[in-house]
């Protein structure tokens, strides 16, 4: 009787295990991903509204729509948005010539970069009352991304594309390297102002862009800004509407403009606490509570830029070092958070932009 009710059982379990293998969903592939991150960028690089300005008026003529003060980044609820939107299609051209988007892709891209567009954005940055504060630095330093994915894009389009770009991306780099030496200290947020990050993706395009004068203004501002740091209160984050870590985008940075012995021992000192035991645990993944919730919905940016930044930190180290394996460990973890939360279903509170952030952790766009 034993027997027959352990064969029942057994056969039971076999049965349930087949049943719950068969239900459940595969990962997805590499293709579907990067299908689906581009569907996110064309869903709304021309989508108008919703959109949030920050605009200075002084006058009644100065109420406009969002397409009527920049026509080529007016979509995807914001000009920083819509900008690194534009990156996304780029780059996923770029390196996916095969994705069933492209034509998409490039027919977008053609609708934005126009020279009557782009000769509009720059008026806007050129505005007396906008100043050269305008999405600075976070908007500034995706532009650049844009414009030095297109230079490393062996392609007609993109060289014509650039071309169209490069005024205006002439007026960002004499914005930021006006403001450069004028600014006292980093800022040290979790948002959109933070300096450190900006500075790694413009330092990214100054070398694309062959751009010597402003790598070594931005290396100076760097190590006069962040040399001395130590003992970062990594524990203190993440702050409850973050999408970047002040610490962790600090230690991505520095590994840009230090020599890797240097590196290594200035990482002891401003982040001690990583683990040298290979565990993961030492920074949690973050979760969000309402996805409808733009702030909060910050955080599944966090977990995907905490996974670029913590393979960057991880690249820049000797294999043997023992801290690497604890930077993969908790990038892992965090990477599969980030991805699941834009792969499935979202608000267009997160889906405006995630995309940008999983593509750029997907791609390994910062790790030389």
């Amino acid at each position: 009787m034993k027997l027959k009710i352990v064969c029942v059982l057994a056969v039971f379990y076999s049965v349930t295990t087949f049943s719950q293998q068969a239900t459940e969903p595969s990962a997805p592939s590499q293709t579907q991903v990067m299908n689906r991150f581009a569907e996110l960028a064309l869903e709304c690089v021309h989508k108008e509204y919703p959109n949030i300005i920050k605009h200075m008026m002084t006058k009644d003529e100065h109420v406009k729509t969002p397409k009527q003060l920049y026509p080529a980044f007016y979509g995807c609820f914001d000009w920083h948005s819509s900008v690194h939107g534009h990156w996304l299609l780029t780059r996923i051209a770029s390196q996916y010539p095969n994705n069933k988007h492209y034509q998409d892709i490039i027919n977008s891209l053609d609708e934005s970069f126009t020279k009557d567009n782009i000769t509009a954005e720059l008026a806007y940055f050129n505005r007396p009352n906008t100043g050269t504060s305008f999405e600075r630095p976070y908007g500034l330093a995706w532009f650049l991304q844009l414009t030095g994915e297109l230079r490393q894009w062996d392609s007609p389009k993109a060289k014509q594309w650039l071309t169209t770009l490069k005024p205006l991306e002439d007026k960002i780099v004499a914005n930021v390297s006006d403001w450069l030496p004028k600014l006292a200290f980093p800022i040290r947020v979790g948002e959109h102002s933070q300096t450190a990050f900006a500075f790694g993706l413009m330092l990214d395009w100054s070398i694309t862009a062959q751009n010597q004068d402003f790598r070594n203004l931005l290396t100076t501002t760097v190590n006069r800004l962040y040399i001395n740091d130590v003992n970062c209160p990594l524990s203190y984050e993440p702050s409850g509407q973050d999408f970047l870590s002040p610490c962790i985008a600090e230690a991505d940075l520095m590994r840009r403009v230090l020599p890797a012995a240097e590196y290594a021992k200035w990482l002891g000192d401003f982040l001690p606490s990583i683990p040298t035991d290979g565990s993961s645990n030492w920074l949690t993944v973050a979760t969000v509570a309402d996805k409808s919730d733009g702030k909060l919905a910050h955080l599944d940016g966090l977990n995907l830029s905490r996974a670029w930044m913590l393979e960057g930190i991880a690249s820049a180290l000797n294999k043997q070092d023992p801290r690497v394996n604890a930077l993969v460990s908790a990038a892992k973890n965090h990477k599969e958070a980030g991805i699941n939360s834009v792969i499935h279903d979202m608000h267009y509170m997160g889906s405006h932009w995630l995309g940008s952030f999983a593509t750029y952790l997907q791609t390994k766009r910062g790790i030389h």
